[in-house]
């Protein structure tokens, strides 16, 4: 796809970066090292790939401030994959256009829909929907009765907001993801039946949130489950009812966090990792993959393995768990040494005083 041009001397000032060679270079689009040719920009995020810097076709680069010699036009930051992130983003914007509402949309009674929308075939709302300006609803979304979604929002296809939840701005949702599910309570009778337990709350999506393809975020049993500014969610989450995550997390693919667990804000869990109810992360906590977290962990804290434990003796464990087998060879022949020394020291009966008269 072509992407309008921009001088080279734009893309730094929009990095806060060093220009290094011609500020006039012309890039009209972003791409790998080794992909990357004529009219474009690529990167290096470290110093790996310096000795190869000589084999870059792009037409600049970006690069840390630790690389000094460079050959071809350049754009010098402290962090290439945020700078880069940025100048992506910026070929790649697109204006929104307001379709307006598809005559195969259903839309319910009493709704709030501005002028500047973008409402595509076989999106159901209910009743009392209120949509902010520059919304994009994609086919299959279904928004339930008295949920409010806020300014320049994106659901992709088959997106589902239950009843009364509500959405903030900038936020997008990928395709499958449904908040507002009923979230998983129960009350057990005596004779081991399980009841179910009505969940009236509702879920609160803030500001600059995305949400990757088929998670779900159940709503809460009183009150509200609870994603906070900023916070970025992966493919295939589970959340409970009544989880609350702070700003700016990052959660990855398959990780379930259960009812009532609550986070601190700039908090990163790994995928597949399972967090038990009713505890509390504390800010810039990192789990690592696959761990299980079943108490409350301080702020800071980094851990790993099931139970999670400090993520530098989790290291040490593993490397250890590695050596059982050898371990338990040595151990069983030390058993046999000390066995054979044990008899070696102690008198047998025919050696003994009483044998002798």
């Amino acid at each position: 796809m072509a992407y309008e041009q921009k001088r080279l001397a734009e893309l730094a000032a929009l990095v806060q970066g060093e220009l290094v060679g011609d500020p006039e270079v012309l890039i009209g689009g972003v791409a790998d090292f080794d992909s990357a040719g004529k009219g474009e920009i690529t990167f290096v995020a470290d110093l790996k790939r310096g000795a190869r810097l000589d084999e870059c076709k792009a037409s600049a680069i970006i690069v840390p401030n630790s690389v000094t010699e460079i050959s071809v036009p350049a754009i010098r930051v402290r962090n290439p994959y945020l700078a880069v992130a940025r100048i992506h983003a910026l070929f790649v914007a697109e204006p929104f256009v307001a379709t307006g509402i598809d005559a195969r949309a259903v839309v319910g009674q009493d709704c709030h829909i501005p002028a500047e929308v973008a409402i595509s075939p076989l999106v159901y709302l209910g009743n009392r929907v209120r949509l902010g300006q520059r919304v994009a609803l994609h086919p299959g979304v279904v928004v339930y009765d008295d949920a409010v979604i806020g300014d320049d929002v994106v659901l992709y296809a088959n997106v589902t907001i239950g009843r009364c939840c509500r959405i903030g701005n900038r936020v997008i949702i990928h395709s499958g993801t449904v908040i507002g599910s009923d979230g998983f309570g129960y009350a057990t009778d005596g004779s081991g039946r399980h009841v179910k337990r009505p969940q009236v709350g509702v879920v609160q999506i803030d500001d600059d949130v995305e949400i990757g393809a088929n998670t779900c975020i159940d709503r809460a049993t009183f009150g509200k489950t609870w994603i906070k500014r900023g916070t970025k969610i992966d493919n295939l989450v589970q959340l409970g009812h009544n989880v609350m995550i702070g700003e700016d997390a990052m959660v990855v693919a398959q990780v379930g966090m259960a009812g009532s667990t609550t986070t601190g804000n700039n908090v990163v869990l790994g995928g597949q990792v399972g967090l038990a109810g009713h505890i509390h992360l504390g800010d810039r906590v990192m789990v690592a993959a696959k761990s299980g977290v079943h108490n409350s962990l301080e702020p800071g804290a980094i851990v790993a393995g099931i139970p999670a434990i400090p993520h530098k003796t989790w290291l040490r464990a593993s490397a250890a768990y590695a050596k059982l087998p050898e371990m338990v060879r040595e151990m069983r022949e030390l058993r046999r040494q000390i066995a054979e020394l044990s008899r070696a020291i102690t008198p047998g009966e025919e050696d003994s005083p009483e044998s002798n008269g």
